[in-house]
């Protein structure tokens, strides 16, 4: 059944040996190897981020989907909105360990950076989103972060808003009832797809300009391949290969277990996947995260614990290939994924349709 996604994800990576790596889409599994591989090849990121068929972009989309991004109406006390936890003024997350939403309570995970996120298939650190439609459904209605009962709530609150009610028609003008939930996620999304950072230093030394990084640097993108980093975190994104969305690719962490690391940083006390299948067979797995703009999205990991890039460095080489990195080569490496930094193109902070002259969130 899976022979087709195997095939093209082999290709993709040019593996030659395998182990430890889950391939996730319509609820099956299935387990591979990544146990030295090498990547003998990398493309730039490209400038435009793929539109699934099903909700392709238009300019009043995506004005809707950010407007709807920055206005914190969306929460149920007006306090949040998902530029707070993903702040595009910054790096596209908000530089915390745990994020605080309604009424300043914490998650339980960091936020992964928006940008780039439209090259990844499956979201959140657990894979739990098959894509970022779905993906921006899921914080309207979690307690912790915006905290409305139900998407309902949401809906009635943005059709009480005749700001919103014209800009939906605009961006779904076939649509008898445009303000939907699903229309909602929907520009979003698109607009998320904006978000994409493809003019890092590294793009242009793919794209030709050998001068565009460091010798340093130079030696750290040799460095990632040879010691086996690119086994897992390869793609344009570098965050697996490219697969159909909705297929997650997973990898256990740590795949090394009892190292001082994971009892420092407590890396295994959240079980990881598990938490969305409740499969025992997913605890532990995490979706392969990207290294695009990683020196700029600290603290890491999925429980923010890790403060500093090197020190990431150290413990992803020695909780997922068991090596103990010289300090020379862990600082090749931190100057090569800092040649990944990027800023997406400028956002202008859009106007806020106003409310109808009385409030559309509880006040109380």
């Amino acid at each position: 059944m899976y022979s087709h996604v195997a095939a093209a994800l082999l290709e993709s990576l040019q593996m030659k040996t395998f182990s430890q790596v889950r391939l996730v889409g319509g609820g099956i599994a299935l387990v591979l190897a990544l146990k030295g591989a090498a990547v003998s090849g990398q493309d730039p990121l490209p400038r435009v981020a793929p539109s699934p068929t099903g909700n392709p972009q238009t300019p009043a989309k995506i004005e809707l989907g950010k407007t709807l991004y920055f206005d914190p109406r969306l929460s149920a006390d007006g306090t949040v909105s998902c530029n707070s936890c993903h702040n595009v003024m910054g790096a596209g997350d908000d530089g915390r360990s745990f994020s605080s939403g309604l009424r300043g309570q914490r998650g339980g995970r960091s936020a992964p950076t928006v940008f780039n996120a439209a090259f990844l298939s499956v979201q959140f650190w657990d894979g739990r989103a098959p894509s970022l439609e779905e993906q921006a459904k899921g914080p309207l209605i979690n307690p912790v972060e915006m905290g409305n009962k139900d998407h309902a709530q949401v809906i009635a609150r943005l059709k009480q808003i005749p700001g919103y009610v014209a800009a939906f028609s605009r961006a779904f003008p076939n649509s008898e009832d445009p303000v939907t939930i699903d229309r909602l996620a929907q520009a979003i999304a698109v607009y998320e797809r904006t978000l994409i950072t493809p003019d890092s230093s590294f793009d242009h030394f793919l794209r030709g300009n050998r001068r565009a990084i460091s010798a340093q640097a130079e030696a750290g993108w040799k460095r990632v391949q040879a010691v086996g980093c690119t086994s897992c975190h390869g793609g344009v994104a570098f965050a697996g290969p490219a697969l159909p969305e909705g297929t997650g690719f997973y990898q256990r962490f740590p795949a090394y277990p009892g190292t001082e690391y994971e009892r420092k940083y407590e890396l295994s006390k959240d079980t990881g996947r598990m938490d969305a299948t409740k499969n025992p067979a997913d605890k532990g797995f995490w979706r392969v995260a990207s290294w695009r703009n990683v020196a700029l999205t600290a603290p890491y990991f999925h429980n923010g614990s890790v403060a500093t890039l090197d020190e990431a460095v150290r413990v992803m080489a020695k909780t997922q290939l068991n090596k103990d990195l010289p300090e020379a080569e862990v600082a090749e490496i931190v100057a090569f994924l800092e040649t990944l930094s990027a800023s997406p193109a400028r956002t202008q902070m859009p106007i806020l349709p106003p409310n109808p002259g009385r409030a559309v969130v509880d006040v109380r």
